[in-house]
């Protein structure tokens, strides 16, 4: 008989740990921040010759095939918890893997990855709105700076053409469709565990994905390095990174595990410079150490 995830939103969103993270913590957040990070590089080479709508059904496929392999990950849902499952693939998923795949057609992969760093601020604001609580001082410091370092991230880049605009808001909103999905992984993954819980978000997407996909092999080429970061960003980048994460949401809660949105503008900073000879500014460098101030507040343990 399959479990049924009893507990509410309110009551599991903070995680099983409240405290301060643990060594643990900190290496399966940096882990998967780190891929997360990459993945913007593997987006941007992936569209050198394959349409948006096919890479985004790729990954997600890609991703659930890789999970379906593991025997831990083949486990059954409650029939009670699949609209809430296919509520997070969606929004968590299935929009964000389409949306970042088209505003990168429109702006460079450094600056998609640095506005990932809006996650903690949307995913703390839904969780106060969730839990009916006001963010504690040190989180309210954490978000207030973690913002700024946003303001200063993207300063440089905002003031572009209109398709840039139109990129920034097509990450901007993948990105609050991350924090909506991330408030309904931790009572699914507390009840189901993180492999069978994103191997199961993994195949519904790529369900609501498959038409995109199948109509864009019409506007795509067959080339190796395109196939080959396509591969990565959905075994590695969807597949693996996302159990990682769900796993940690479920145990340190949204707020704290969206931190992973500190880090990743480093990686992706690091390697649209190195592998894409994208420009960045002092000014977004600085944005990035303060960024990281903020992710560190926002990491701690509650208030005791």
């Amino acid at each position: 008989m399959v479990e049924k995830a009893r507990r509410s939103i309110s009551e599991s969103v903070e995680g099983t740990d409240t405290g301060d993270f643990r060594l643990f913590d900190w290496g399966q957040l940096v882990l998967a921040a780190l891929i997360f990070g990459s993945a913007f590089l593997w987006i941007a080479l992936a569209l050198r010759s394959i349409d948006p709508g096919t890479i985004a059904f790729g990954r997600v496929a890609l991703g659930a095939a890789a999970l379906a392999m593991l025997s831990r990950a083949r486990r059954s849902v409650a029939r009670a918890d699949r609209p809430r499952l296919v509520f997070a693939a969606f929004f968590g998923m299935a929009a964000p893997a389409l949306l970042f795949a088209l505003a990168e057609e429109r702006i460079p992969s450094a600056l998609a990855g640095m506005l990932i760093s809006a996650i903690p601020i949307f995913a703390a604001a839904l969780v106060a709105t969730a839990t009916r609580t006001w963010p504690s001082r040190r989180r309210l410091t954490g978000l207030a700076v973690g913002f700024l370092g946003i303001l200063l991230l993207t300063a440089p880049d905002l003031g572009g053409s209109e398709a840039e605009m139109t990129g920034v808001f097509m990450v901007l909103g993948a990105v609050l469709a991350y924090a909506v999905a991330s408030m309904l992984y931790a009572p699914l993954q507390q009840t189901y565990g993180s492999l069978p819980v994103t191997m199961w978000l993994l195949i519904v997407s790529t369900v609501m994905l498959s038409p995109l996909g199948i109509i864009g092999l019409t506007q795509s080429s067959a080339e190796s390095l395109p196939l080959a970061s396509l591969l990565i960003l959905g075994v590695i980048g969807s597949g693996a990174a996302w159990a990682m994460w769900v796993g940690l949401i479920g145990r340190v809660g949204a707020v704290r595990a969206a931190t992973a949105g500190y880090i990743i503008p480093i990686i992706a900073l690091v390697l649209g410079v190195v592998a894409l000879d994208e420009h960045i500014e002092p000014i977004q460098i600085a944005g990035v150490l303060v960024a990281l101030a903020g992710g560190y507040l926002l990491s701690r343990g509650k208030t005791r």
